[in-house]
């Protein structure tokens, strides 16, 4: 087997011929005697000419290409029961490796199924009626149902990526994740996805209850007694905790046991929203044409020792309330499979350590609380200040954010709730308003045209992980003082984005 890459004009297929071309160079064989050719990367370069960029692997004839093979989903109808806390990603994946290792997975979810999720979704951002147990973050699917579906970790120090994107494929995502060097699904097709992964497991002997939001997790006799707010109660030899990165209810429960809890940094900033016509010239050189895909971005910045950095970026997107409590402010960003919306926008966020908040903000959950203040500071000074949705967001116009100055005016935004013209740089934290407010002038020396009027900036983007970890054992990956209890994904300071936390479910599962 051998490696090689083709470079393509964006505006001209790659043909079979040039393939097969391409093949028999690298092997140094002739066509007769060239076998299979499988297509492993394919990735937009822009940097001079806009090309495509194809990675092969060749084989001779009589060489084996061995395609990936998923284990078989078992029967668990009268198997072990498990219990799985949460339905995100790394929930769904850990309940679908349990299948296969021949244990029954019992989901609970606080939220609602991924089809009556939509419309708790459509109402907060419609009339501004929020269900603190089924929104943006909470209900099957997870956050990463409703912010696009991007795929784009590529480390394999978690375990086998192909784990997860083949099981995507196999439950109808498009084939093109396989190979895409940005691959994502879309928000409008992840719920069937979702759906079906359900019913797979429905489907093989495990269960999901909806509506089952956690109250009570105690050891018993047989292992451990899981109580729901509704009354119900579900026994299992081991849990698997995949509460999602929001879940706080679940760290008070920790520390009211007396369980390890520990502070974890996160990143703390806004939402920049864009018209996408400016990216695409910015990062196409102004050479975009509609049949090329259109553009995203990413940078790193450091200011003053801490990474100022983008974040979940939305291209062809639209910004949502992703607030999970009352009296909070909290944006995120989604993007169809067509990514066809007028505007971009992307997370632009500061480090944040432990220790960089004040000092009022001890204990294991102080960057959680810290977190949640500037959240309502968000709400407090929309609220007050003309906003006609409950969950209308602070912004300021780019240049005059760095500046100092409040907008006279603002952009029309993607933002269904609204937007209120504010002093974002004093809203903030100093140390990150000053961090950001240092970088984005910056990012213009390599993206030129990035920092402009024309660019909106929102807050709050909070919730880019966890500000707490639930620490395991590195080698079990049990909790350190609950055996048989497996703390995972974003929710316990563990992984970052939908694959990172799938490996993460994957690999609790097998520890099991």
């Amino acid at each position: 087997m051998k490696e090689f890459e083709l470079v393509q004009k964006i505006s001209a297929p790659l043909t079979d011929e040039q393939i097969r071309a391409g093949a028999c160079k690298a092997l140094g064989v002739k066509s007769e005697l060239l076998g299979d050719v499988v297509l492993t990367r394919r990735s937009v370069d822009a940097r001079q000419d806009i090309v495509y960029r194809y990675r092969f692997q060749a084989y001779r004839k009589g060489e084996q290409y061995r395609p990936y093979v998923p284990q078989p989903y078992r029967n668990v109808e009268s198997a072990r029961p498990v219990v799985v806390i949460g339905a995100g990603p790394a929930g769904m994946f850990a309940a679908l490796r349990l299948l296969q290792r021949g244990f029954k997975p019992i989901v609970l979810e606080r939220g609602k199924d991924v089809e009556r999720r939509k419309v708790d979704m459509a109402r907060l951002s419609v009339e501004g009626v929020l269900n603190p147990d089924s929104n943006y973050c909470y209900g099957e699917g997870g956050a990463g149902a409703f912010s696009d579906g991007k795929l784009y970790t590529r480390s394999s120090k978690r375990g086998n990526i192909q784990d997860v994107l083949q099981a995507l494929v196999s439950f109808g995502a498009n084939p093109d994740i396989l190979v895409d060097a940005h691959p994502h699904i879309g928000t409008d097709k992840l719920p069937e996805i979702v759906k079906r992964i359900r019913e797979c497991v429905v489907s093989h002997g495990g269960e999901y209850h909806f509506d089952s939001r956690v109250t009570d997790i105690e050891k018993s006799a047989s292992g451990f007694r899981v109580s729901c707010h509704g009354g119900e109660v579900y026994e299992a030899f081991k849990v698997i905790l995949a509460c999602g990165h929001s879940a706080r209810d679940i760290y008070e429960l920790f520390l009211s046991h007396g369980w390890t809890v520990q502070q974890k940094g996160f990143a703390l900033g806004v939402r920049v929203e864009h018209p996408q016509w400016q990216i695409n010239q910015m990062r196409y050189h102004g050479k975009y044409q509609p049949f090329m895909p259109v553009a995203e971005y990413s940078f790193v910045q450091q200011v003053e020792g801490r990474g100022v950095f983008s974040f979940c970026m939305c291209p062809g997107g639209i910004l949502v309330p992703s607030s999970t409590e009352e009296g909070t402010v909290v944006l995120n960003g989604m993007s169809n499979a067509a990514r066809n919306s007028k505007w971009a926008n992307s997370g632009v966020v500061v480090q944040i350590e432990p220790g960089d908040q004040p000092a009022s903000y001890d204990g294991p959950l102080g960057l959680m609380d810290y977190q949640r203040d500037v959240e309502r500071a968000m709400y407090n000074y929309a609220s007050s200040h003309g906003g006609k949705h409950p969950f209308a967001a602070p912004a300021q116009r780019m240049k005059d954010f760095c500046r100092g100055l409040v907008s006279k005016d603002l952009p029309k935004s993607s933002y269904h709730p609204g937007v209120v013209s504010a002093p974002l740089h004093e809203l903030l934290p100093e140390h990150v308003s000053m961090r950001l407010r240092r970088a984005l002038p910056l990012v213009d020396r390599q993206m030129k045209g990035y920092y402009t009027n024309d660019a909106l900036v929102l807050g709050t983007e909070s919730r880019t992980s966890s500000p707490v970890r639930l620490p395991r054992d590195p080698q079990s990956l049990e909790h350190v003082d609950v055996p048989g209890l497996y703390p995972c994904g974003e929710g316990s300071g563990y992984a970052g984005g939908i694959v990172s936390s799938a490996m993460d479910g994957i690999n609790c599962a097998d520890k099991i």
